[in-house]
């Protein structure tokens, strides 16, 4: 049974990304740091919308740490990008 929903979990964000990816390229506006950002808001949606509600499996909680990566790389683009942002001198 935790097989099974592990692979629909997979399936989900694999489907997401190809998605993401897919619009993203459509739009003309693919870069690596909204294909991230993109990815990093389905995988919490996915993370969320397939949440047991009694047992949390040993590698749902192992999740915790991608997330955890995920935030820091997220905070890490929003501090790039606010730093262009700025003018020089400023800081």
């Amino acid at each position: 049974m935790t097989t099974v929903r592990r692979a629909r979990f997979i399936n989900a964000q694999l489907g997401w990304m190809l998605g993401v990816l897919l619009v993203l390229t459509l739009l003309e506006s693919l870069t690596l740091e909204l294909f991230f950002v993109c990815s990093l808001i389905g995988f919490l949606v996915i993370i969320e919308l397939t949440a047991p509600f009694a047992v949390t499996p040993t590698w749902r909680k192992r999740l915790r740490w991608l997330i955890v990566l995920g935030l820091a790389v997220f905070g890490y683009i929003v501090i790039q990008r606010i730093l262009s942002i700025l003018p020089p001198g400023v800081l």
